[in-house]
């Protein structure tokens, strides 16, 4: 299918050929008739890519903050490579579509196949032949809603949501200033509540095409005195900001045009330096609007499907959309005459030179439209030109090509001869044919089956999120693939159950992204204590950082949580040292306080040998520290880890030190892996490793909770 594409590195606006998406659970496939290009996210959004990298630097100085914290602490050529591989991700615009249903996942009750639906949501509701949609983003169309009129709901809620917070009242003044669509959208549904309305803007076009919609409008010069007059002296009751400028005149203007205690809200980028004066002497109300409504940036709402009550949230985004489908089968909301300009998809490119101000021309709703193909639309995409390895050892299908494949397991293995690269999935398909092309793969696709049954694969890579890797390494198992998964192995004793289950009565070979443990500096310490005879006591401190309760690792659903999610890779190192898993732990965490889910945690784990690991994972530090420092005590030995770039080692007084760029293992663990699959040995970790941490993992949680010691 084609989609359209913008390049953040090197700014280039592309359409390509990418496979056709496969829905998951709570998701449509939507077969795409019209979408809409934002003259304002969008525009923004190419106009930072065309920067220069100075350029981006300047206009993001957070970020740069960010990336020189990382230089200081893992050092530049892997922050380097890191910046770029961000960068080199390519980004699907578009955030409004109207189309018809042709596939639906699991649990989509209430829609079916061939039914006409608006779609919204920036990843989901893209510029592309083919939309894979949740269903709190999808509004069924009435009969009378052509298709693109339909790619305007999701402007359309944008404004009805602006409009709502100023809560007017029939028959209430209602000022817009700015009449682009935004403005041209809510003077309409102003009016179609039974307010008197003015627009004002500094386009006489527009004035004019808002008189036609029946609406007085003035432009900005005259705009003072006619809200005197429209108002009798009063003010207005609200005033609505929908223009697009760094100018504060906006928002000066809206605090002279009010009435009172009135309120002004503000759904355009506008510029915030408020008169103090005028706004504090009316005691005037100022909000933000926030997009389409109440689930906006609510995973659990957007993603997961889960609707908040009518009777508490009474406007959704959702039902914002489906207000704004009946008011256009009324007829109260108009939106063809706001249509300047439409292009099929395959000349996509030319849309972003309308609204970038390349072609020198006036513009209001830019469409794209999606023609019927005669070629047969395939769920893969295959690259000709790759070289072919039939020496290799390992033919690998990877399922998941999101960051962890592109900036760290896909650059390790891509110029290993052991690998040959066949086939790469990921739901959405883009993410794979991006990766596909990158690295040399034969063929992208958005169907994890068609890599699992590929009988000209061995092994499967699964790099998905967290909450899928029990089920695909068992689908993978049972395939008779040999299987690398990351971390973790599972996030539920039933998922680790059944894994075990299938991995005793089949014989491929799994092993799990445990990399630390295959660290040079690691296997040099694992060395020098291989012959202890006492326990030793080893102290892994992780500067984890902070993460958002509402992040998908967080959700113990779909991650599992930060103990089990990443936890399991120190716990994994502590039981390399030992050479056995624990078998028992006591754990400790930090109040929450509302700020924090379960992730400041100190955990105490007993081995076998009487050896003790600590592990403390911590999320209230500053990210500019190092992350990850280990300290190891035995037999009159102390070695200090300093975050895999260091090694020290103290013994009779004498001190030695190890030093390089940060390895963290992962080029020697898939090579491990590959020596593996050919024979030379048994599974490069033992799976009594790979289930007793992740059991260790489980049991940790439990010990937070119940305030117990937990034999494992």
């Amino acid at each position: 299918m084609k989609q359209l594409l913008q390049n953040i590195r090197d700014g280039k606006t592309i359409i390509e050929n990418i496979p056709i998406p496969t829905p998951r659970e709570g998701q449509a496939l939507v077969k795409v008739s019209a979408s809409l290009v934002s003259a304002g996210t969008e525009r923004m959004v190419v106009e930072f890519a065309e920067k220069s990298y100075l350029g981006k630097a300047r206009s993001r100085p957070d970020l740069v903050k960010q990336t020189l914290d990382k230089a200081k602490r893992e050092g530049i050529m892997p922050t380097v490579s890191a910046v770029f591989n961000r960068l080199d991700q390519p980004m699907a615009l578009g955030y409004s579509t109207a189309g018809t249903i042709v596939a639906l996942g699991k649990n989509m009750q209430g829609f079916k196949v061939g039914q006409r639906v608006a779609c919204a949501g920036g990843g989901y509701a893209t510029h592309a032949e083919y939309n894979v949609v949740p269903r709190n983003l999808l509004t069924p169309l009435p009969k009378n809603v052509d298709f693109e009129s339909a790619a305007f709901t999701t402007l359309g809620a944008i404004s009805l949501h602006g409009f709502r917070l100023a809560e007017p009242q029939l028959g209430e003044n209602v000022a817009v200033i700015g009449l682009g669509l935004l403005g041209l959208l809510t003077i309409q549904l102003a009016a179609a509540a039974g307010c008197h309305v003015l627009g004002i803007d500094i386009d006489p076009k527009r004035i004019k095409l808002a008189s036609s919609l029946n609406v007085e409008s003035v432009l900005r010069p005259q705009a003072e005195s006619a809200a005197a007059a429209f108002t009798a002296n009063r003010g207005f009751d609200s005033i609505i900001i929908c223009a697009d400028t760094p100018s504060n005149d906006p928002v000066e203007l809206a605090g002279v045009i009010a009435r009172d205690r009135a309120k002004v809200v503000a759904t355009g980028a506008v510029g915030l330096n408020f008169p103090r004066k005028v706004y504090y002497e009316k005691e005037i109300s100022f909000i933000n609007s926030r997009s389409y409504g109440p689930g906006r940036y609510d995973s659990n709402y957007e993603e997961n499907g889960v609707d908040y009550p009518i009777g508490y949230v009474r406007w959704t985004e959702g039902r914002n959309f489906q207000a704004v489908v009946d008011l256009m089968g009324s007829g109260k909301l108009k939106v063809t005459p706001l249509i300047s300009h439409r292009f099929d998809i395959e000349d996509g490119v030319q849309a972003y030179e309308v609204i970038t101000g390349k072609k020198k021309e006036p513009f209001l709703g830019v469409l794209l439209t999606y023609p019927e193909r005669k070629t047969k639309e395939e769920r893969n995409v295959k690259f000709p030109s790759v070289v072919h390895r039939p020496s290799s050892i390992v033919k690998l299908g990877v399922l998941g090509a999101g960051l962890y494949a592109n900036a760290t397991l896909l650059p390790v293995i891509k110029n290993n001869k052991d690998f040959e690269l066949i086939g790469i999935a990921s739901s959405g398909g883009l993410h794979a044919q991006h990766s596909g092309k990158k690295f040399g793969f034969q063929y992208a696709t958005s169907s994890e089956d068609e890599i699992i049954n590929d009988k000209s694969i061995n092994t499967i890579a699964i790099l998905t999120r967290h909450d899928s890797h029990s089920d695909l390494v068992i689908k993978a198992i049972k395939a008779g693939k040999n299987v690398f998964v990351e971390k973790p192995l599972a996030i539920t004793p039933k998922q680790l159950e059944q894994v075990t289950k299938t991995l005793s009565t089949h014989h491929s070979l799994l092993t799990v992204g445990f990399n630390r443990r295959f660290s040079p500096l690691i296997q040099n310490l694992k060395s020098s204590i291989g012959n202890r005879n006492e326990p030793l006591h080893a102290h892994y401190r992780v500067n984890a950082g902070y993460l958002p309760s509402n992040h998908w690792t967080q959700d113990p659903i779909l991650g599992g949580g930060r103990i089990i999610g990443e936890a399991c890779h120190f716990i994994d190192l502590i039981t390399f040292l030992v050479g056995e898993a624990p078998v028992s732990v006591t754990a400790h965490a930090l109040p929450n306080g509302g700020k924090y889910r379960e992730d400041n945690v100190s955990m105490t784990f007993t081995f076998p040998d009487g050896s003790l690991g600590v592990v403390d994972y911590l999320a209230n530090g500053d990210k500019s520290m190092p992350k990850e420092r280990l300290e190891v005590f035995c037999e009159g030995m102390v070695a200090v880890l300093d975050d895999y770039v260091s090694l020290t080692t103290v013994k009779d007084g004498k001190k030695t030190v190890q030093s390089g760029a940060q390895d963290k293992g992962w080029r020697a663990e898939m090579s491990a892996f590959a020596r593996a699959i050919q024979g030379e040995g048994e599974a490069p970790i033992p799976y009594e490793h790979l289930i007793g941490v992740t059991k260790s993992t489980f049991a940790a949680v439990e010990s937070i909770r119940s305030g117990n010691t937990i034999k494992i």
